[in-house]
């Protein structure tokens, strides 16, 4: 009856230990399906007026829309105030007026794309400081895999120990039983 109640401790405590994995493999997927919902579903940026303005000012002052137009306008500016009688001309040979609009252009368009620079500079940091955070989750989460791994082991140890020397009990005790007959089988063939 002894001898049942080993083996059934034993398979309960396997079953504990198979239990106590289970339980952690399903902590640590939750944990990282919160992780993933967060990268892959991150919350939204709200902008004012001024910042939707000034990247849409930096993307289109970054494109070669921009710059086709711009030299288009400048040529025909040119073509047309070099062209036209002196009488119909709005901007004559020096081009003061179109050096001042550059000017004005440059002024404005310069601050306007170093708002939405720094912006996107701020978004870089915020993603580097959330591949940092990335990182150091993953390192934990490999330390915290290799402590249930070495706790998994030892546990598989001790329970393997344990297991036989229950064994080594069943067998030294089958080894007196068998020594017992023996001894009274020789005692009747003697007789």
């Amino acid at each position: 009856m002894e001898k049942k109640k080993n083996i059934h401790q034993i398979m309960l405590e396997s079953n504990e230990n198979i239990e106590k994995l289970h339980n952690l493999v399903r902590k640590t997927m939750e944990e990282e399906a919160l992780m993933v919902d967060r990268l892959v579903h991150p919350p939204k940026e709200i902008l004012s007026p001024g910042q939707k303005i000034s990247d849409k000012v930096a993307r289109f002052g970054g494109s070669w829309t921009f710059i086709l137009i711009f030299t288009l306008i400048l040529i025909v500016w040119i073509i047309y105030n070099s062209q036209v009688p002196s009488k119909d001309q709005f901007d004559p040979f020096p081009f003061i007026l179109m050096n001042l609009v550059l000017s004005c252009i440059a002024a404005l368009q310069a601050p306007i794309i170093m708002m939405s620079q720094n912006r996107q500079e701020e978004k870089d940091r915020m993603r580097a400081e959330n591949d940092y955070l990335v990182n150091m989750k993953a390192e934990l989460e490999i330390r915290s895999l290799h402590q249930k791994m070495d706790m998994l082991l030892e546990e598989q140890l001790k329970a393997l120990f344990e297991s036989q020397e229950t064994q080594y009990k069943l067998i030294k005790e089958l080894c007196h039983k068998i020594d017992a007959l023996e001894k009274g089988d020789a005692g009747k063939g003697k007789s």
